[in-house]
């Protein structure tokens, strides 16, 4: 795995800022002159050309007329903003609550035929009950100090949710039995929870497996990720959502995605481990 998930991000960034950079040299201008040119302080004409700056749509405008590569400009704020959709901060995300969120994604899970989703930490999303959900939210908003929908958007989840029971879609879903017992909610709502991780595990399209806590490790532990098909990784960070698109790092978390799937048990041992945590909730 790469050093951070969030490395395509930054190699975006610093491909702009490289870019910036060639365009200065070719007009054989200083940081200095730029800086002049731009109206704005040397310092920040050297932020931007090191990716320690992220450049705005203004910024890049202003860099391309003083360099003379208008021509440059449509094409660098295109590429500026994929960069920026590429890592996006929850408390940007949730600042007006997290019901949109839910709703943002629903096109993305609508196109997606394949979906593969290794879980660490909660249960995956598409897999929660209402009031897991609505529990695990709430939590969150508290957390991030951002608006509390948690209901409301504990409903738009499971709509969007509704994908599971669309033929047209293949789910294979991986959890770390850590999942199973970390209380999100009350007991009533993890029971809840895990009787419907039973349910869905007899869908004809659903593969779920739990990687035992005594498993042999040949992968550790991961952050908690998504993959959409074979064209993207959607990584959740504590502060922030990577979205990967680089061919090579998708193919990455393709390959830990496999060879964590080799440490799961499947069918009734998955079951077993399910039933195991419920009883464990008395």
């Amino acid at each position: 795995m790469s050093a951070s998930p969030s490395s395509s991000a930054q190699a975006a960034r610093e491909a702009i800022a490289a870019r910036l950079g060639g365009l200065r040299k070719d007009a054989e201008l200083t940081g200095h002159e730029l800086a002049l040119r731009c109206g704005w302080s040397p310092a920040k004409s050297s932020r931007i050309e090191r990716a320690k700056t992220p450049a705005s749509a203004a910024d890049i405008r202003a860099w391309c007329k003083a360099c003379g590569a208008e021509d440059q400009t449509d094409d660098l704020i295109a590429a500026n903003r994929q960069a920026d959709q590429m890592y996006v901060h929850w408390q940007k995300l949730h600042r007006h609550g997290m019901r949109r969120a839910q709703e943002e994604v629903v096109p993305l899970y609508e196109q997606t035929r394949h979906f593969r989703v290794y879980c660490s930490n909660v249960v995956p999303g598409m897999l929660q009950t209402e009031a897991y959900a609505a529990a695990l939210l709430s939590t969150i908003a508290a957390f991030q100090d951002t608006p509390d929908d948690s209901q409301t958007a504990a409903a738009s989840r499971i709509e969007r949710s509704r994908v599971l029971h669309d033929g047209n879609h293949r789910f294979a879903l991986l959890l770390e039995e850590t999942v199973l017992r970390y209380r999100i909610g009350d007991a009533a709502t993890m029971a809840g929870q895990l009787g419907y991780l039973l349910a869905v595990m007899a869908l004809p399209n659903v593969s779920l497996g739990v990687i035992p806590f005594t498993a042999q490790r040949l992968v550790w532990p991961l952050e908690a990720f998504y993959l959409f098909d074979g064209r993207q990784a959607s990584v959740e960070l504590l502060t922030a959502a990577v979205n990967v698109t680089a061919p090579s790092e998708v193919a990455t978390y393709a390959k830990a995605f496999s060879e964590l799937s080799k440490l799961a048990v499947y069918g009734a041992p998955a079951r077993a481990l399910i039933s195991d945590a419920i009883t464990s909730l008395d």
